[in-house]
């Protein structure tokens, strides 16, 4: 006879965490609905509509995969997706030599202050810069790039800038 609290403890191969997932991937899935719209030459308002009841129903099934999972298989799902992001984090620990802190910092400035540029520029002057996805895409890698090569204690240094309380300690006194 099987004990009925087993039921109840998170497992990646429980039925209930298996809905759950499949749950999930639908509700990620139907959001190519709207490209495929797209090409069948749907017409806007419809997209707009669907793009509607795309959001409204991914929040109901989420709520849904929620409560079939249970809140313990919901916790073990955050735990091995964002094990996989933490492991991916730069490090804390690693002091950045002057070098790689200027290099990280035109890495992060540079992508910053072009989008701020771009409207203008286009305004003032049609036609000067190429707008290909490509070099968009690129400034957003090198935005990303930027916290890996200026490492974690940078991302705490960004953090605190929306933490009213926060203070800046200088350990390097003159």
């Amino acid at each position: 006879m099987s004990n009925p609290q087993d039921d109840n403890v998170p497992s990646s191969t429980g039925w209930r965490f298996k809905v759950g997932i499949a749950i999930i991937c639908l509700m990620l899935g139907s959001w190519l609905m709207v490209p495929l719209a797209a090409a069948a030459d749907v017409s806007g308002s419809k997209i707009a509509a669907l793009t509607g009841v795309l959001f409204i129903s991914n929040k109901i099934l989420l709520i849904l995969a929620i409560a079939i999972m249970g809140k313990a298989g919901f916790q073990q799902l955050k735990r091995s997706l964002f094990g996989y992001v933490s492991a991916l984090a730069p490090a804390t620990d690693v002091e950045v030599g002057p070098a790689r802190h200027r290099i990280g910092l035109v890495m992060f400035c540079l992508p910053l202050i072009s989008a701020f540029l771009e409207p203008y520029i286009d305004t003032l002057w049609p036609g000067l810069r190429p707008n290909l996805w490509q070099l968009q895409a690129l400034g957003d890698a090198m935005l990303i790039g930027s916290f890996f090569v200026l490492g974690g204690n940078f991302w705490d240094k960004v953090r605190a800038l929306f933490i009213r309380t926060a203070r800046v300690v200088n350990t390097s006194a003159v």
